[in-house]
C-alpha cells in the first residue's frame, strides 16, 4: 500500500514529528513524503527523488523560476502525474501537513485522505492569506483528522467528525541518555556553567526579550541556543558574552548537549503562533532528566505546570527565582520518579499504533458502508 504525503517542511530541516511518524508507517507501506518546491533555472523542471529509509522516499518538485499561480499549480500536478507512473503508486492514502498542497492533488481520488494538523499554520509567520480558506476546503475533504495538541484539538473538534487530539511523543530510551552522557560537545564545553539551554527554531514565537533580560541581569548565568534562525532577522538576537547561538544540531547530537545543561528552556511569546503549539521539546527534556523552565503556553501548563513537573513563568523576575530555587537544589529523585511516571507510557511507537487503529478503523468504515449499498443476493433458506 502507498501513502503520500504533502508537507511545508522539508524532511532535512528539524527531525520532528512528520519523521517520527512516517518512518514508523514505512513498515507498513510505501511513503512518498512531497515537499513544497524549489525554483531553479532550468526551464524543464523536474523531480528530485530521495530514497532516505526501506520504502521511504522524500520527492522535491523543482520548477522553473518566474511561472505564474498557475503554472506552479500546473508544474507539480504534472510532476505528481509522472511520479505515481514511475513508482506505479495507488494513492491509498493522501496525508496533508499543509492545506496549501490541495489545489495540485484535487484531480486525484485516494482511498483515505488524512489530515494531520500539526499547528494553526494561519497564525505564523508570512503565512498565505488563501491558507485558511483552504484548510476548510481540506477538513471538509479529510476522512480522519489529527491534531498536533490538545488545545488545537478543542479549537477544532466542531470542524470535522473524526477528529483526535494526538500531541507530539517521545523517543524516550533517545533522550534518557542525556541522564549519563558523560561526553560535552567541544562547542558547548567551552560555555561556563550553569548553563541554560534550548533547542528547536528560533523564530517569532521565541520570546526574545525573556532571554536578554534574564541575561542582562545575571550575567553569570549561560544561555546556550541550538536550532536554526528562520523569519527573522538576526540582528535582533541579545547580543551578549552569556548568550550563545550554536547553530542547528542533529536529532542524535541532541542528548549530548541537554546533558550538559542545568536547566532547559520552552521561553516562547505568548502570542498568535503559539497559541496552539504543543512543544514536543518539553517531555523530551523531562526524559533526559533536566529541570524546565516555559512561559505559559496553554499545552506547556497542562498538564506539565498543573502537575509541578515544569515550572511555569510570565516574566523574567519569575524566572530567576524558578531557576534559583533549581540551581539550589540538591536533590531530584522524587521529582525524577514523578517525571518517569507520568511519561512511562510515552513514545513514539505508541503514538504512532493509535494513529494507525483510528485509520484503519476509519477505513473498515468505509467497506462496511460499501457492502451495505451493494445488492443484495436474493437467497431462498429450506
Amino acid at each position: 500500500m502507498d501513502l503520500i504525503c504533502f508537507s511545508h517542511l522539508r524532511w532535512n530541516f528539524v527531525y520532528q514529528r512528520p519523521q517520527h511518524l512516517l518512518t514508523r508507517f514505512a513498515g507498513s507501506y510505501r511513503v512518498f513524503y512531497v515537499e513544497e518546491p524549489l525554483f531553479t533555472s532550468d526551464p524543464k523542471g523536474g523531480l528530485s527523488i530521495r530514497k532516505v529509509a526501506a520504502q521511504l522516499w522524500v520527492i522535491t518538485p523543482e520548477l522553473a523560476q518566474g511561472l505564474s499561480p498557475k503554472e506552479i499549480v500546473t508544474a507539480q500536478q504534472e510532476l505528481l502525474v509522472a511520479l505515481f507512473d514511475q513508482f506505479s503508486i495507488h494513492p491509498d492514502i493522501f496525508w496533508y501537513y499543509t492545506p496549501m498542497a490541495l489545489p495540485f492533488t484535487k484531480g486525484f481520488a485516494p482511498e483515505l485522505t488524512v489530515y494531520d494538523c500539526m499547528d494553526e499554520l494561519s497564525n505564523f509567520k508570512f503565512a498565505p492569506p488563501e491558507l485558511k480558506t483552504l484548510e476548510a476546503d481540506l477538513f471538509r475533504k479529510a476522512d480522519v483528522v489529527f491534531t498536533g495538541g490538545h488545545n488545537l484539538f478543542s479549537a477544532k473538534k466542531n470542524s470535522h467528525a473524526n477528529i483526535w487530539p494526538v500531541p507530539s511523543s517521545i523517543e524516550k530510551e533517545h533522550f534518557a541518555m542525556a541522564r549519563t552522557c558523560k561526553e560535552c560537545p567541544a562547542d558547548q564545553a567551552l560555555i561556563p556553567g550553569p548553563r541554560f539551554g534550548y533547542y528547536g527554531v528560533i523564530d517569532e514565537r521565541m520570546d526574545i526579550n525573556l532571554i536578554r533580560e534574564v541575561a542582562e541581569q545575571r550575567p553569570d548565568w549561560h544561555f546556550v541556543m541550538l536550532g536554526p534562525v528562520i523569519k527573522i532577522d538576526p540582528a535582533c538576537l541579545p547580543q551578549l558574552p552569556n548568550v550563545h547561538f550554536l547553530g542547528g544540531k542533529s536529532y542524535a547530537e541532541l542528548p549530548l548537549y541537554l546533558g550538559g545543561w542545568d536547566i532547559a528552556m520552552v521561553p516562547f511569546e505568548l502570542n498568535d503562533s503559539t497559541k496552539y503549539i504543543s512543544p514536543t521539546k518539553t517531555p523530551e527534556y523531562l526524559s533526559g532528566g533536566v529541570p524546565v523552565i516555559s512561559t505559559a503556553i496553554v499545552d506547556v501548563v497542562h498538564p506539565y505546570g498543573t502537575k509541578q513537573l515544569v515550572h511555569i513563568v510570565g516574566n523574567a523576575t519569575e524566572f530567576i527565582e524558578a531557576a534559583q530555587k533549581e540551581l539550589a537544589c540538591t536533590d531530584r529523585i522524587a521529582w525524577l520518579k514523578k517525571v518517569d511516571e507520568f511519561i512511562k507510557d510515552d513514545s513514539w511507537d505508541n503514538t504512532y499504533k493509535h494513529m494507525s487503529r483510528v485509520i484503519d478503523k476509519t477505513r473498515k468504515g468505509f467497506q462496511q458502508q460499501t457492502t451495505l449499498t451493494q445488492p443484495q443476493n436474493n437467497v431462498i433458506h429450506v
